[in-house]
């Protein structure tokens, strides 16, 4: 086995695991059972349990910020640009079930844990949000009252809360794209000048 191969295996179970049983009940023996390795294998990679949760944001909120900005390096306008954050983050939440719950719950329960990690990629991930609203404010698509810092925690409080339909086996019909419409139409009617109607339609 590569040694990139293992890091990502631990990386892998450790999402599993923390979504399973929550970061503070989860042990290394659990991840490194759900990851197949000794459990001394881990401390080759990582000095702690705390190490490894900073890695999971690090390492597949990394992967997500690529993806997210690739999509929208061929867009331009501000309005499309929302739609693509957040058509990719529901998807991709939707698929990995587990992902999503440790952003979630063990994001907001290990609060007092990551609130002296300033470089993470998660504040990376959600300023792109406010990016796309200041973006839209200079070209006068967005209402300049509204403050980007206050509208990305608001965008995005609405997709992980939408998000939940899949971590808690609520069952329901609608799809990303029913979902990515919906949030759209009730945010941009908040947040667009009067003169820049927006008509939001799945393609």
């Amino acid at each position: 086995m590569k040694v990139s191969n293992k890091h990502s295996k631990i990386i892998a179970g450790a999402t599993k695991v923390f979504a399973k049983k929550g970061f503070f009940n989860a042990r290394i023996s659990d991840i490194a059972r759900e990851a197949k390795v000794a459990d001394g294998t881990i401390y080759l990679y990582f000095n702690n349990k705390f190490d490894i949760l900073i890695s999971v944001f690090e390492e597949e909120i990394g992967n997500l910020i690529k993806q997210v900005n690739k999509l929208l390096a061929a867009e331009d306008d501000p309005r499309k640009m929302l739609e693509i954050f957040a058509r990719k983050h529901l998807t991709v939440m939707k698929k990995n079930k587990n992902l999503a719950e440790v952003i979630q719950i063990e994001l907001r329960q290990s609060a007092k844990l990551v609130k002296d990690y300033r470089n993470n990629r998660f504040s990376e991930y959600i300023n792109i949000i406010s990016f796309i609203i200041e973006l839209g404010q200079e070209q006068n698509i967005y209402r300049i009252s509204i403050n980007p810092c206050i509208a990305k925690r608001a965008f995005f409080g609405a997709l992980d809360e939408i998000s939940r339909i899949w971590t808690v086996g609520t069952t329901t019909g609608f799809t990303v794209e029913e979902i990515t419409q919906q949030i759209l139409e009730i945010f941009l009617c908040g947040i667009l000048e009067p003169e820049a109607s927006f008509s939001y339609t799945i393609n």
